[in-house]
């Protein structure tokens, strides 16, 4: 029989709030976003399976969002929404809560419907090449994306903000080998991230205002006063920020560095659209508050006119898309944070036409790029009479942009001009008619740039060109034109859906109350002052592009300005070079003072503190007469450490002092404290040893200097004082501890008798999982130190070095060697006692170990001691017989043990999410096994079979056993066999470089080397011994 219990929730984990009719109950959107994440764990396997055709694979996620999207339509165009919620942090007011009303929804179909285009793009642009990374972080991206534009709480909203700050960072620096990428990344990282942090004191001063940090809530009654306006423009800064509008605008340019899917994806649907969602989700409730729209205004006509600008100038076609993209998000901007109903409307509609032709010119120019081998304009030549199906669809995409009918371009442009026709007429009385008139002139020369360059990008392009070098050109795959061929047509079809697509955008515009409504998308209003601006853009836009020469020359007369880019670059010079100086002069070089510094002002900010206790609690110094006896074994060991010069000597003397602490423990009634204690001690020894044994025998050899009485005197000082604090804190209580609640919480609420495991993982499971990310981090920069760059290729199998070695014995034929790895190493350090007793005790301590993970719930243990335990074993079988006896006990990296460990870590967080329960919620199970209870034996009754009672937080103590075993697997593969291996290399006899002699080839020589006879000779004049003996061939 098969049981299943839900405990009852804790107080501070409340169900989640009921969900009124139509809320999203089933928990599609969330488990949509993880699916993402999943995929993107999953992807380097699906590559290594599937190669270039695994994005067929990765594009399934974003296409399931899109088509679960697609199904919400009449609900959110009749004005209805999507929600999910789910209680996070109740006291601070955060929970997970998805929301999608119509802007929403728009802008989840461009990430998910263009996610998964740019995915199947992917599988022939990136065919041959290797791509795990990239496939990786470009699919979780994609969920990030989605988290963001669905975000309703303001907290969630800036996770996901930074996560796509971070997920960019890594798609950028596509090729950390290239300095162009690795410069590009750091530029967009710090510009994003300086942007996102003003936006999250504009989180904050708003949550403050409002009292709440649901974005619906505070649109629905907008928070007024100053700390809500400098809220509301702290939150336009970081939008900004991530738009790439002036000043912040020359991120995005260089960020081209990444391969022409990524750049499709983060510039033309995702990254730069989530500042202009901000915006546009904010501007119906703070377009009114000062300075916000003279900065939308500003700000936008700048960034338009200075990106076209500029963009003309370009030869790289990639790279004039960028400045042009740059324009548009200007462009966008404006419209959707003018604050006007008309705007609002224009503007939604000119990000799904953005949307729709920059990612097809982005995906052109992956396919020129890709079949030419350059995308230098002055370089290509004749390829539209090479492939005309592309240069017709380059030309849809083109005359899209720049507003050509009867694209859908032409439409939204049309309706935006309209949207300034009414600004011009007073539509907003805070606009003075000649700003709006000033403001209509900019968006016309501005349109009139995006006109040109549209022209000189399908002229670079696609037209022949005399004096072009011959071009050699390869024919693309089929594959790869069908998804910019389907955007095109899109652009195509948009245009002449214009009023479908008023009926679709028009709720969200009815949500701005302010000006006159649009006449909405359509190809022919009649003859009107929108129509007569749109004209007078494109005639002079080809002005522009037919007379490019001469615009050419009045841009290199224009005088050279210290641009943004380079006040950036010489503002982190600067930043780097009063670093530098500070630091020389406040830090001489001397730890001693460094540490002897902070020491004493802590021990004069604490007695100063002290001194103004009146009443000082009741102190019980010990229960018991061998408490004392312990204590004074400790501190005289503490004394001889802080005087020892050996280093082992300190070294040993130190593990006194943490023996004696368990020893403490265990007199207290501690038994899970002091057995986690002695491993942890135990450990810890034999790490110091491992780093003590390569470092000089003494600390110093000077003299003793007349200072070393003042370090003991801030040393005993420090040591005082922290403990009289410790006396003061814990007898200032002024409630009962919350700690005397866990005896019946552990059980009633954990389903587990050991409250120290429970609390650790259950009750306190958040503490629990930041500490195990720590430990992964420590592993991770320990093997860091050793393998520089990967640790892949650390891992030698006994068979590999045996088959070099003639005289070397075979499993199979040497049936009694007990540690076969142990005959790597010289007869001279080999210990066959320590062999036969390791080979002995391994098996046992592994056992043991899976016993203190499985009993850890109700008896000392848990995942944490049996980690340590079965490291303990692993690192014995190195000490018992070398690094190659490691690698036979662990064929396998350590990082797959730490990733196996935060993905079940992370897993049992997650999963109960799914099912109505909250993050790191507990559940119990009781199985009855059939089968009779006990077994009769000669030394009575041992239970066999019954009720199996397990708790699904074992499966999150699994997790920390596989952490702590990786970690130091990692640890012991570093500091062990790493050390030894750079020793071996070091000591290896090595050839003058003119000498004719032919030493034997090391291990990993080539297989014709290994075929020789001689090229494996072990005898006596090849061998050389490193200061632990072992063998070096």
């Amino acid at each position: 029989m098969f049981r299943h219990h839900r405990r009852p929730c804790a107080p501070d984990r409340l169900t989640p709030p009921p969900r009124t009719q139509g809320d999203g109950s089933s928990g599609v959107l969330l488990a949509l976003i993880a699916a993402h994440a999943v995929l993107g764990a999953l992807a380097p396997l699906f590559v290594r399976w599937f190669g270039a055709r695994s994005f067929f694979v990765l594009m399934l996620g974003p296409l399931a969002a899109a088509v679960w999207l697609t199904s919400l339509a009449p609900t959110v165009v009749a004005g209805g929404e999507y929600l999910e919620s789910y209680q996070w942090i109740p006291l601070l007011g955060v929970d997970l809560t998805l929301r999608i009303g119509l802007l929403q929804w728009v802008l989840a179909m461009i990430v998910t419907w263009i996610g998964a285009l740019v995915l199947l793009y992917s599988r022939w642009y990136f065919d041959g090449m290797t791509v795990a990374r990239s496939a990786a972080i470009l699919t979780i991206f994609a969920g990030t994306m989605l988290g963001l534009v669905t975000a309703d709480n303001l907290v969630v909203l800036y996770i996901f903000w930074e996560l796509t700050t971070i997920f960019s960072y890594l798609l950028i620096a596509h090729d950390p080998t290239r300095r162009a990428n690795r410069g590009a990344a750091q530029t967009a990282l710090i510009v994003t991230t300086t942007g996102g942090l003003a936006m999250l004191v504009g989180i904050v001063a708003l949550w403050q205002t409002s009292g709440t940090l649901s974005m619906q809530e505070i649109l629905a009654e907008p928070p007024t006063g100053t700390l809500a306006t400098v809220g509301a423009l702290l939150m336009l800064v970081g939008a900004l920020s991530k738009s790439a509008l002036v000043p912040f605008h020359f991120w995005l340019p260089g960020a081209m560095a990444a391969p022409t899917p990524i750049s499709a994806y983060l510039h033309a649907a995702a990254m730069v659209k989530a500042g202009v969602y901000l915006v546009a989700a904010l501007a119906p409730a703070f377009a009114s508050v000062p300075w916000w729209r003279p900065t939308i205004m500003l700000l936008g006509i700048i960034t338009m006119i200075l990106g076209g600008w500029r963009a003309l100038r370009q030869t790289d076609l990639k790279l004039l898309l960028a400045y042009g993209t740059v324009s548009q998000l200007g462009f966008l901007v404006l419209l959707v944070g003018l604050g006007t109903e008309a705007a609002a409307l224009a503007g939604l509609g000119m990000v799904i036409a953005h949307a729709l032709f920059k990612s097809t010119l982005f995906m052109c120019v992956g396919i020129i790029d890709h079949s030419a081998g350059t995308r230098d304009l002055r370089e290509l030549n004749g390829v539209g009479y090479r492939v005309p199906w592309l240069a017709a669809l380059g030309g849809l995409a083109v005359l899209s942009m720049a507003g050509v009918p009867p694209l859908v371009g032409f439409v939204a442009k049309e309706a935006a001009f309209e949207s300034i026709e009414y600004l011009v007429s007073g539509d907003v009385e805070a606009v003075t008619p000649l700003a709006a008139a000033a403001l209509a002139a900019a968006l016309v020369f501005g349109s009139a740039l995006t006109a040109a360059y549209s022209l000189r990008w399908w002229w670079g392009a696609f037209a022949s060109k005399d004096g072009a070098p011959e071009l050699s050109w390869h024919r693309p795959a089929v594959g790869i034109a069908a998804v910019p061929m389907f955007l095109g047509l899109l652009s195509l079809i948009g245009g002449f859906l214009g009023p479908q697509l008023t009926d679709l955008l028009d709720p969200y515009a009815r949500t701005v109350a302010t000006g006159k409504a649009s006449h909405g998308f359509a190809l022919w209003h009649g003859f009107t002052p929108p129509l007569i601006m749109s004209i007078v853009a494109l005639v002079a836009g080809v002005a522009l592009f037919v007379f490019r020469e001469r615009i050419a020359r009045i841009q290199a007369t224009f005088p050279q300005v210290t641009t943004a880019e380079e006040f950036y670059h010489r503002s982190m010079h600067n930043l780097d070079r009063v670093s530098v100086e500070v630091t020389a002069r406040s830090q001489r070089g001397s730890l001693s003072i460094y540490l002897g510094t902070i020491l004493v002002t802590l021990v004069t900010l604490a007695s100063y503190a002290l001194l103004r206790v009146r009443l000082w609690p009741e102190i019980r110094v010990f229960d018991h007469w061998a408490q004392l006896l312990v204590a004074a074994v400790m501190i005289t060991a503490a004394v001889l450490a802080a005087g020892s010069r050996g280093r082992i000597r300190g070294v040993l003397l130190v593990g006194v002092t943490g023996y004696g602490l368990a020893l403490m423990f265990a007199m207290a009634g501690a038994p899970d404290l002091a057995l986690t204690q002695v491993l942890v001690e135990t450990v810890t020894l034999v790490v110091f040893v491992l780093v003590v044994r390569k470092l000089p025998r003494y600390f110093t050899n000077r003299p003793l200097s007349s200072t070393r009485w003042w370090r003991v005197l801030v040393a005993a000082a420090v040591g005082t004082t922290v403990t009289l604090v410790a006396i003061v804190a814990a007898g200032a209580r002024v409630a009962d501890p919350v700690s005397d609640a866990w005896y019946e919480a552990a059980y009633e609420i954990g389903y587990g008798k050991n409250i120290v495991n429970v609390a650790l993982v259950d009750t306190r499971a958040w503490d629990t999982l930041g500490e195990i990310a720590v430990l992964v981090i420590a592993a991770t920069g320990v093997a860091s130190l050793i393998f520089l760059r990967s640790r892949v290729g650390s891992v030698t199998r006994t068979d590999e070095v045996f088959e070099d070695r003639e005289d070397a014995p075979m499993s199979d034929t040497a049936p009694g060697v007990w540690l076969r790895a142990g005959q790597t190493l010289s007869p001279l350090v080999r210990s066959l006692v320590f062999e036969v007793i390791t080979r002995l005790l391994f098996g046992v301590m592994i056992i043991l170990s899976i016993y203190l993970l499985l009993a850890g719930h109700n008896s000392p243990g848990g995942g944490f001691a049996g980690g340590m335990v079965a490291g303990m074993a692993l690192i014995i079988r190195y000490l018992a017989a070398g690094r190659h006896e490691l690698d036979e006990a662990a064929p396998f990296d350590a990082g797959r043990l730490l990733g196996g460990g935060l993905f079940l870590l992370l897993g049992t967080a997650v999963v109960p999410v799914f099912f109505g329960g909250k993050v790191l919620e507990s559940y119990e199970y009781y199985w009855n096994v059939p089968g009779p209870d006990v077994l009769s034996t000669p030394w009575g009754a041992l239970p066999l079979f019954g009720e199996v009672h397990l708790v699904s937080s074992t499966i999150f103590d699994l997790g920390v056993y596989l952490v702590v075993v990786g970690m130091l697997l990692d640890v012991v593969r570093s500091l062990g066999s790493g050390i030894d291996q750079h020793a071996s290399d070091q000591l290896a006899p090595m050839p003058l470089p003119d000498s004719t002699i032919a030493l034997p080839a090391r291990h990993g020589g080539t297989a014709e080397d290994r075929g020789r006879p001689d090229a494996h000779d072990d005898s006596p004049r090849h061998t050389r011994r490193t200061r632990r003996g072992e063998e070096l061939r």
